[in-house]
């Protein structure tokens, strides 16, 4: 259980979902094992938030547990986006611990937004990878078949063909220069997705694919809190076991800033 997510089921306000999907990842493995990490490194927070003067045990978090994954994508994004629309049928908010990636296209037809953020650093905007049209790497593209528009912050990797289809009005990317100056002007309702290798892998190692001269934790977490008045839904994905915790313990910090910042603004 995330630790502080004592409410019941029926009376949650935010329910907990883990998704270890691991079946594109490109280098290096490990997503599977994310839900769980980010569990075991959020036991050392404090239940107390003096920023927003609340406490995460009282704000109705629920952990509803892993949906367990296998092979068949397609058939477990289905699977799992029935379970995350049970949450929004309930008025609570979904908070998807990821697993890979791809889990958030599960997330992103749960919920229907009118804008995808992806805090990433990469552009996800492949309409396939390696033959795979539900890889990792589309993830930003399916988004767009849903959400009217997306912002990629903190993104510095991508092909030729992302990066020119990054230049069409849909698609805006705040690279890792411009995120300092950078401060989200959204009122559409919003899917906001956290790829930890938005990250620095100064900040996070434990991940997938880490790209060089990302961001600092200090500056994902003042963008996640900002975001979070205007989301109807976060996911945290693409922690893996390759590190001592430190992309987890980041990954945990980060769902808890969306709640106490969500919760504040109710």
């Amino acid at each position: 259980m995330f630790p502080g997510a004592t409410a019941d089921r029926e009376n949650a306000e935010y329910v907990v979902v883990g998704a270890p999907l691991d079946v594109s990842t490109s280098f290096q493995p490990g997503t599977r094992f994310g839900p769980d990490r980010v569990r075991t490194f959020a036991r050392t927070f404090e239940d107390y938030d003096h920023r927003t003067d609340q406490s995460f045990s009282t704000l109705g978090v629920h952990d509803a547990g892993d949906v367990r994954a296998w092979d068949d994508a397609e058939e477990y994004l289905d699977y799992l986006r029935g379970t995350l629309t049970d949450v929004v049928w309930d008025d609570a908010v979904p908070l998807l611990v990821g697993g890979e990636h791809t889990v958030s296209v599960a997330g992103v037809r749960a919920i229907d937004p009118d804008v995808f953020v992806a805090l990433d650093a990469h552009l996800d905007l492949r309409e396939e990878y390696d033959g795979n049209t539900l890889s990792h790497s589309t993830v930003t593209r399916h988004a767009l078949s849903v959400a009217d528009e997306a912002y990629i912050v903190g993104a510095r990797s991508g092909s030729e063909d992302e990066w020119a289809r990054a230049r069409e009005d849909d698609v805006t990317v705040v690279e890792p220069a411009e995120v300092e100056s950078w401060s989200p002007s959204l009122s559409e309702e919003v899917y906001l997705s956290v790829d930890v290798d938005a990250a620095d892998p100064a900040f996070a190692p434990g991940t997938g694919t880490p790209e060089p001269g990302g961001l600092s934790s200090r500056t994902m977490r003042r963008l996640v809190r900002d975001l979070a008045p205007v989301a109807s839904a976060f996911d945290i994905v693409e922690v893996n076991d390759r590190d001592d915790g430190q992309a987890a313990v980041l990954g945990a910090k980060l769902l808890r800033d969306f709640v106490f910042a969500h919760a504040a603004s109710e």
